[in-house]
């Protein structure tokens, strides 16, 4: 037994190195990134025989661990909530399947959207898929909450999905750690039909599946996290879970014993409790990080108001964003305390928008991109992905004009020229091309849409901290030459001051082009120079080494 101070994600990461893994891998978002890189960092340091890495997207690194499950021994994947609707086809399919080795899946969640394009809570997706789901409220949970969904993936042989969310995963505190078991050794799944899911033997696994939701809800009654407090009948109660559990804490203080109190750590949902809760109540507040998920359950989506039944849906909590005790104090009666006011604070303290780094390569393709761009007149649109590029969005670059999701912009841009749209261009990094960029590249050779695609190729996935990418350099030419797209269209510009002309006449020559054109700006990150330098001498060695 020893005692760290463990972000949550870190706790999650040594929870899975304890309990046995044999594999881990993720793609990096935040607030999910630490997770993997704390389980790299701790077994390159300690010798310990854990594979994986840094996959590339979540579809990808959810069927690695599937694949590590399969052959009976543990594995974690992890990813940012976004990141799970890459990974839904797996997911979806996984919890039909089954889990042969230990399965657990952590998705870390971001309300008030810190880093993220929404507020999805993932608690819709186990719920969805009839998978448990473990809800830790402390790092102290996160550790064993994550050695529990082990256990209970391989007792009942399903995945576990862990919901974390951005408070819990990027904040610290004191965790004890338990001693770590062996991992498993590897033995394939007995019956292959199992993870075979043609009709025949999906229904009898959509079967089993609904079979094991009775142990589920019995196991999630008995959980010993799953607390019920009744002070009186006719007392207001508070159904609370995760997260919002410390929030409510602070903010009731000594008072929250005069409420009775159901604690909900897993789901499914302890049915028995929350009516013993509901039948003793007067009314019941539900307090809840992300969105009003329990309430929804628990009120028949508002209808049913006996007792009441108060939250989110009803006005009483904020809707949006994440919980804190101000925002739960005026749900029961009382004041939050007003914001610290110093004289000139305003004046010194000015919101900065985030902004791309002093001396970035993407800088200065948006320069020459916005220069281009005012050339052509108003009404030309460039459509953006994510990644650190997407901040060509502000000022002073304005030259994006839409960023919905991983690999959008290549296929928002062939259906804008289908809608008649030209010029259509858009951008993505090198990270992102890999992650969701093929396939929409691939359409827009087949039909040679008349588009044109910047890859701006930085050689790191940079938001994120420097995680290295699947390809960069003339590998990134050779990925889009394999897809079609004529060598005579695939350019090549060096984004930098002195040879801004050189990509402004490469521009206007592709645009004068009429059908798909690819122009890679390629020059590495100015932060990550070093780590580029690393991956790249690493890579060559493998080539060598394979050669």
């Amino acid at each position: 037994m020893s005692n760290l101070i463990l972000l949550g994600d870190e706790a999650v990461a040594r929870a899975a190195i304890d309990a046995g893994i044999t594999a881990a891998y993720a793609y990096p978002g935040t607030p999910s990134t630490e997770i993997y890189q704390t389980i790299a960092d701790h077994a390159k340091q300690h010798g310990l025989p854990v594979k994986g890495f840094w996959s590339g997207n979540e579809k990808v690194a959810l069927e690695e661990a599937v694949g590590v499950s399969y052959a009976g021994c543990r594995a974690m994947v992890s990813m940012k909530h976004v990141g799970l609707n890459v990974a839904a086809d797996p997911f979806m399919n996984v919890a039909v399947s089954g889990a042969h080795g230990g399965l657990v899946i952590v998705v870390a969640d971001d309300p008030s959207m810190h880093s993220s394009q929404n507020e999805q809570d993932s608690r819709y997706f186990a719920d969805f898929a009839m998978m448990p789901c473990l809800e830790p409220a402390n790092q102290q949970q996160c550790y064993d909450f994550t050695r529990e969904a082990f256990e209970l993936s391989e007792q009942l042989q399903v995945p576990v999905m862990l919901r974390l969310v951005t408070r819990l995963a990027h904040s610290r505190s004191q965790v004890t750690l338990a001693p770590p078991r062996e991992p498993n050794t590897p033995h394939y799944v007995d019956d292959p039909a199992r993870f075979t899911l043609i009709p025949a033997n999906a229904r009898r696994a959509y079967a089993q599946l609904i079979e094991k939701q009775k142990p589920l809800l019995a196991y999630s009654e008995a959980h010993p996290a799953c607390t019920l407090t009744i002070q009186g009948q006719g007392k207001p109660g508070i159904l609370v879970s995760g997260l919002a559990w410390n929030y409510l804490t602070e903010a009731l203080g000594d008072a929250i014993h005069d409420y009775n109190l159901l604690r909900i750590p897993m789901y499914p949902l302890p049915v028995k409790k929350i009516r013993q809760l509901l039948d003793a109540s007067s009314e019941v507040f539900v307090v809840e990080e992300g969105y009003p998920f329990i309430e929804r359950l628990v009120s028949a989506n508002g209808l049913m108001q006996e007792p009441p039944i108060r939250g989110k849906l009803t006005g009483d909590l904020p809707r949006t964003g994440e919980l804190n005790q101000d925002a739960i104090k005026p749900c029961f009666g009382l004041t939050a305390l007003p914001a610290l006011q110093l004289a000139g604070l305003a004046d010194v303290l000015v919101g900065r928008p985030p902004r791309l780094c002093d001396k970035c390569p993407h800088s200065d393709a948006y320069i020459a991109i916005r220069e281009v761009l005012d050339d052509l007149g108003a009404g030309v649109r460039v459509m953006g992905d994510i990644g650190c590029y997407t901040l060509g969005y502000m000022e002073p670059h304005q030259a994006l004009h839409s960023a919905l999701c991983m690999g959008a912009s290549i296929g928002m841009a062939i259906g804008a020229s289908h809608a008649g749209m030209t010029p259509s261009l858009c951008v993505i990094g090198d990270g992102t091309f890999t992650h969701s960029g093929l396939a929409p590249l691939l359409d827009a050779a087949r039909d040679n849409s008349n588009i044109k695609v910047f890859i701006l190729d930085n050689s790191i996935v940079a938001m994120t901290g420097g995680q290295p990418t699947m390809a960069t350099d003339e590998e990134v030419v050779d990925l889009v030459a394999g897809l079609g797209v004529p060598r005579s269209h695939i350019r090549i510009v060096e984004p930098t001051a002195h040879k801004k002309q050189h990509t402004l006449h490469v521009i206007r020559e592709e645009l004068a082009y009429t059908g798909l054109s690819v122009i890679v700006a390629r020059r590495a990150c100015v932060t990550y120079a070093k780590e580029i330098k690393e991956l790249k001498a690493h890579k060559r060695e493998i080539t060598v080494v394979a050669a």
